[in-house]
């Protein structure tokens, strides 16, 4: 199969075929290899088969085949094996009641509640390999004051709350309240959500994929942390507990080579290989440990492997010929499983029955014997002396692959079956058999109801895991913030922004590069800012950030750049301070993630800006976003070429107008379409304020746009910031005050400018006074007023709480006409609270490679189409004859058969 190695015992094999002198001879140059071992070590020995397979190349033009794999067993050899620094027996017995509890709080809960829901099988094939972890090397606080970061696998969930109950940390109330959190008293959330459990989970997994690639970013943060210096190098390491069937992911595989390329020694995985995924194997007819070491290998990862327990050692040692090692490798891992779930006779047959040398291996263990072989991933000698090997590595991440038994301890309940994953469900006699194999004490009366169980507090189980904890620095997982917040920033800043241009024209992303470059020289919080961008500065107009502040490299700049001459060089540093991530919007918002929760899981305020193409972003990864949400990021997600019509000869793909209407799906995300210089400052000021100094868990959604616009001098008046932030205020009052005519016009981001063209237009040509509204947000107007919508519900008999936009709007006279670069729904997501009908114009609909002023006349979004749409408006109310609107049709050049934009 593609994934499969030739090994040493391919030609041991060839030779068994041939004659006995070409037996003797590959005998002669085995031993010799003992001697060179035993004289030398592995790297004499090593470095002697290299000059030998140089010397074969040259001198006669032998190639050897290439080989991404090892051979199919153990890469750490049992002779080479640490010693086991607890009591075996005791973790054993601590771990039979993780076991149990784990199963009990699913089991119960499915009780209690038909369809519930939860996972037995995934933890029990992993118990151990999270039990040594967290007896021997997860470090809630190192000695010198760091700590492990640590992503569990969001379907071991409940192994992880059955610790922390034995450890005293979770009521029993709470597990009886497994998967019915609003249950009184609360109870456990089904996944890790931090955001529903904030003093315990810190990352949100069970969407799978975003763990392993947030963990390769998080270890990336933390090494930029140091590098800077915002953080001592302390020793602490990113792990992620994954599964193999979650590899499938494009996110699990698509930054692994980032993790290499930037000597992340700090990063473990460890991928729970049980072969199984949610209906069948993961790789039936191939092997999925293999195959993932020729991937992490190939890019460049130390790969441990972890695949046949103690009881194989004996076997594995006297196999001088290499018959077993090469039989481990010919089967598949449908086969496996096969062999897990039947008798110990039958694995004798159909394993080793196919060369009777193999079967002379085992003729002394019995079938009940070789049925209970245990795997690697399943014994703790194996797996501790992974996890020792992965953490003294230097130079490269560790990925360990610990092969285990998918529902291991089920029994026929699902032990190894497909259904495994699925199983909610034990009947007595199936708890029965669990629990006397683990040695639960409880009775048979009381199995029924599958109690949980824990023993007393000064019992030795109790005081043995306490013990190793507190050597460990404290308990895992624990989330708290560790941050104090920050001193509000200066007025100073911001103050330019609300001058205007005065006449000159700047787009609203050059204003925000200029505003982000001056925060980032403010001796307090320049430091602390971290700018995030995908490949796109010089789009952005963000190259002159390069010579400011340097881009962040690992290992500095080892060339001269071939701007070198020029003032605005391509400037790596160690210290710097951009994430250059190139072409990749998941990474960059990993990145945005480490940064955002920092305050958190670091206790440094790190404020991210992360600068994209905004149609890459909610559509491209919107899963990310909505992590980000749970983690309780915060931050700044600054949507760049922002609105469907803005970014010019671009075309389909890249025209964004809809991520704020996707951003209406993020609960605690604020999200701005500001037109003017003064409102972005506003917004950011006041974002910041809330983030750092108030601690409020929210993050922010800015669009901005590279059309070069005059840019206002900020209104006078007090509702004017108050209107910025909460989503609207009036920006710009009718002239025309005898008009009986009226309209209220709201314009956001870059269409605000064809609405005040509109509203010149209204009344030099229709006699129409129109007043002109900024909405800088429709989701906070649309937020605020279901807000109040509910208290009103619920108190019918208090006076009614009004929506802050229908108290702004209650005298503002005419009809109302809405005109974004973003879909229709966006501003009818606010309609039933404005007083009278709202017309909405949007851009819905497929994007074209055009300039922006026929693209805005093909989305009917310019100032003729406003003027049309308000003529109408006051047409169906019987304010002006039909004809006025036929003539203006022809008077403003529309095509009234032109296509549909949204269809065509």
């Amino acid at each position: 199969m593609g994934w499969e190695t030739p090994d040493v015992s391919s030609i041991t094999h060839t030779a068994t075929q041939t004659n006995g002198l070409e037996v003797l001879e590959t005998r002669e140059w085995l031993d010799s290899l003992d001697y060179v071992l035993t004289r030398g070590g592995p790297e004499r020995a090593g470095r002697l088969l290299q000059q030998l397979a140089l010397h074969a190349r040259r001198s006669a033009g032998v190639n050897l085949p290439f080989t991404a794999t090892t051979p199919y067993q153990n890469t750490v050899p049992s002779r080479q094996q640490p010693p086991f620094p607890g009591s075996q027996e005791m973790e054993r017995r601590i771990k039979s009641l993780v076991r149990w509890n784990a199963l009990a709080m699913v089991v119960r809960a499915n009780k209690i509640q038909e369809g519930i829901g939860g996972h037995i099988s995934t933890f029990a094939s992993a118990a151990t390999l999270y039990e040594v972890a967290f007896n021997h090397f997860l470090q809630a606080r190192t000695e010198s004051g760091d700590r492990d970061i640590v992503y569990f696998q969001g379907h071991a969930a409940p192994g992880i709350y059955g610790r922390a109950f034995l450890e005293g940390r979770i009521p029993r109330q709470k597990l009886e309240n497994f998967r019915r959190e609003l249950k009184p008293g609360g109870g456990l959330s089904s996944y890790p959500h931090p955001w529903l459990m904030e003093n315990f989970w810190e990352f949100p997994t069970v969407s799978m994929g975003l763990g392993p690639i947030q963990a390769i970013y998080h270890a990336r943060f933390i090494k930029y942390l140091e590098n800077r210096g915002l953080k001592p190098s302390t020793g602490g390491r990113v792990w992620a507990f994954l599964g193999d069937g979650e590899m499938d992911e494009p996110e699990s595989l698509g930054s692994i080579t980032l993790a290499s390329r930037e000597r992340l020694d700090n990063l473990i995985f460890v991928v729970n290989c049980n072969l199984q995924r949610l209906d069948g194997p993961v790789r039936g007819n191939g092997k999925i440990i293999q195959e993932l070491e020729a991937i992490f290998r190939g890019a460049g990862w130390n790969v441990i492997k972890v695949i046949w327990g103690s009881d194989w050692d004996s076997l594995i040692q006297n196999d001088r010929d290499g018959l077993l090692v090469r039989r481990m490798g010919e089967i598949t891992d449908g086969q496996y499983q096969k062999f897990f779930v039947e008798s110990g006779a039958y694995f004798r047959q159909n394993f080793f029955g196919t060369d009777p040398r193999l079967l002379k291996m085992v003729e002394h263990l019995s079938d009940e014997q070789l049925a209970r072989m245990r795997l690697g991933g399943h014994d703790p000698i194996k797996v501790h002396a992974a996890y020792k090997a992965a953490v003294e590595h230097k130079g490269s991440p560790t990925i360990i692959l610990a092969k285990t038994i998918k529902g291991y301890g089920l029994g026929e309940a699902g032990e190894g079956k497909n259904i495994t994953h699925q199983q909610k469900k034990l009947n007595d006699e199936e708890l029965r058999m669990f629990r006397s194999r683990f040695g639960i004490p409880i009775p048979d009366e009381e199995l029924h109801e599958a109690p949980f169980y824990r023993p007393s507090d000064d019992s030795a189980e109790i005081r043995y895991m306490q013990d190793r904890r507190k050597q460990l620095g404290g308990y895992l997982p624990e989330r708290k913030v560790r941050a104090t917040p920050i001193k509000l920033v200066a007025d100073a800043h911001f103050e330019e922004f609300f001058k205007g241009t005065d006449g000159r024209e700047a787009s609203t992303t050059m204003v925000f590069v200029r505003l982000l470059s001056k925060l980032l020289r403010d001796p307090e919080i320049g430091k602390l800012i971290v700018p995030i961008i995908p490949d796109e500065a010089r789009t952005f107009g963000m190259e002159a950030l390069f010579r400011q502040v340097g881009i962040y490299s690992n290992v500095g700049q080892l060339y001269e750049p071939v701007d070198m001459d020029t003032l605005l060089y391509y400037k790596e540093a160690k210290d710097g301070q951009i994430l250059e991530e190139g072409i990749t919007e998941a990474g960059s918002m990993c990145s945005f993630i480490a940064a955002g929760t920092a305050y958190a899981n670091h206790g440094i305020n790190t404020i991210p800006f992360f600068i994209y193409y905004s149609m890459f972003g909610f559509q491209r990864i919107g899963d990310l976003i909505w992590a980000a949400a749970d983690m309780r990021t915060r931050g700044f997600l600054v949507g760049g070429t922002a609105g469907r019509t803005t970014l010019a000869g671009e075309g389909l793909q890249h025209q964004d107008g809809h991520s704020h209407v996707l951003a209406l799906s993020v609960p605690n995300l604020r999200a701005y379409d500001p037109a003017f210089a003064y409102e972005i400052a506003v917004i950011i000021q006041d974002g910041i304020r809330r983030m750092y100094v108030d601690g409020e868990s929210i993050f922010y959604y800015l669009t901005v746009t590279n059309e070069p616009l005059p840019m206002p001098e900020m209104p006078q008046g007090k509702d004017v910031r108050s209107g910025i932030l909460k989503g609207m205020y009036r920006f710009k009052a009718s002239e025309k005050k005898d008009s009986k005519l009226h309209a209220q016009l709201f314009g956001s981001g870059t269409i605000m400018f064809e609405v005040l063209k509109a509203q010149k237009i209204l009344e030099e040509k229709y006699g129409v006074a129109a007043d002109v509204w900024s909405v800088t947000s429709y989701k906070e107007l649309y937020r605020e007023a279901n807000e109040c919508e509910r208290w009103n519900m619920l108190h019918p008999g208090q006076q009614a709480k009004v929506p802050f936009i229908t108290q702004t709007l209650k005298d503002a006279p005419g009809v109302f006409v809405a005109a974004s670069d973003y879909m229709k729904v966006l501003p009818e997501s606010i309609c039933q609270w404005v007083p009278r009908r709202l017309v909405s114009l949007g851009t819905d609909g497929f994007g074209r490679s055009e300039n922006r002023a026929a693209l805005r006349d093909f989305f009917e979004v310019d100032a003729k189409h406003i003027v049309l749409a308000t003529l109408s408006a006051l047409a169906r109310d019987k304010q002006i004859q039909p004809d006025v609107l036929q003539k203006a049709l022809k008077d403003l050049g529309i095509n009234p058969d032109k296509p549909n934009p949204a269809i065509s």
